[in-house]
């Protein structure tokens, strides 16, 4: 029976990803995603008891899985920095892989106010957390001098939102052609440490 419900639930769920970038949060009724699974909507309303927590789990399972494929790009590499690199790479390119999923994680659900907003930073909190995991060990690694990575990593995010929903609404710049200018432009802003810098650093300790 567990095996049974996850299975229902999953189908629910990929319903729900197409109904919602197609049509919105609004725009988009329960019958339809359950029509989309063969389901009653007492079926429906057994695993999702209202359409706002059926999105908001739409929007963790498609989180978790690019949350996963980030960090696993950044913990793969052999330097924090590239790590950190990996990680920017990563999310802009899986977004711009994906316009659905962009629309879903970025846009469709700004039309539900505060509740959207605080469901999007939670989101991008977690991506914001990769990022900020291999700055701080960018920085223990003295591959960059000490700053706040918590906002490096927020700006980074910023920077990545923007252009996904310039590019969602008016189709460019692409995520593509933007990737080598974000590169240069965030990672070339932090302040690199060179040998001469190391050494003083090493007599000072």
């Amino acid at each position: 029976m567990a095996v049974q419900r996850e299975s229902t639930r999953d189908r629910i769920l990929e319903a729900a990803e197409d109904a919602f970038a197609d049509k919105g949060y609004h725009e988009t009724l329960v019958d339809e995603i359950a029509g989309r699974t063969s389901l009653s909507k007492g079926g429906f309303y057994f695993h999702f008891p209202s359409k706002e927590r059926l999105f908001f789990a739409v929007i963790d399972r498609l989180a978790d899985r690019l949350v996963e494929r980030t960090d696993k790009a950044s913990v793969s590499c052999e330097s924090p920095l590239a790590g950190a690199d990996a990680a920017l790479a990563e999310v802009l390119t899986r977004l711009g892989s994906r316009r659905r999923l962009a629309k879903v994680l970025l846009v469709q659900g700004y039309s539900m106010g505060s509740a959207f907003e605080q469901k999007r930073v939670e989101v991008f909190g977690r991506f914001a957390a990769v990022i900020q995991d291999a700055l701080d060990r960018a920085v223990e690694a003295h591959e960059i001098a000490p700053i706040n990575t918590e906002v490096v990593a927020r700006a980074w995010l910023g920077a990545i939102n923007e252009i996904i929903v310039n590019w969602i609404y008016r189709g460019t710049p692409t995520p593509a052609e933007s990737l080598p200018v974000l590169r240069s432009v965030l990672l070339g802003g932090l302040e690199h440490m060179d040998s001469e810098t190391l050494e003083k650093e090493a007599l000072v300790d």
